[in-house]
């Protein structure tokens, strides 16, 4: 399984170019892509939705120590010889790749760079990157397979 770590590296090594891109070319003025799409740079003290983003500073320590854990635990299980399913595995190392890119962010600066800005409208969705697009994508491939792996018990009985 520890073969797919270049999925994991391929994302961490993606997400942390794009973000270079963005602070060289998104700090003078957002870039309107299309009418639901800009590129817009963020920097985010806080995670997901914003969460603790207005706290007093304490929160990157603990968002650092959340992604230390996280990406540890996904080590050791692998380490370990865990599961051994393609979906499981692809699901673990984006999610890998996407902790390693944020915590990368939150080491060097102290907070995270987010770019993506999907907008209807005036309403927008939480600006975000590409390590946040990877841990979501693999968070749901987690779900899938735990879904599909209790079907698949439920027919047995």
């Amino acid at each position: 399984m520890l073969g797919y770590l270049l999925i994991a590296v391929a994302v961490f090594a993606l997400d942390q170019w794009t973000k270079v891109l963005a602070v060289q070319y998104l700090a003078q003025a957002p870039v309107h892509l299309t009418g639901f799409l800009n590129l817009v740079l963020v920097y985010n003290r806080g995670a997901a939705f914003g969460f603790l983003s207005n706290a007093d500073g304490w929160q990157n320590a603990f968002f650092i120590a959340v992604a230390v854990a996280i990406v540890a635990a996904i080590i050791v299980f692998l380490a370990r010889g865990g599961r051994r399913d393609r979906l499981t595995a692809i699901a673990l190392m984006l999610i890998l790749g996407g902790a390693a890119g944020n915590l990368a962010d939150r080491v060097r600066l102290g907070e995270v760079v987010d770019f993506i800005d999907f907008h209807i409208g005036a309403w927008h969705w939480y600006t975000f990157n590409l390590a946040d697009s990877a841990i979501t994508v693999g968070a749901v491939l987690l779900g899938v397979d735990a879904w599909r792996g209790q079907r698949g018990t439920a027919k047995k009985e």
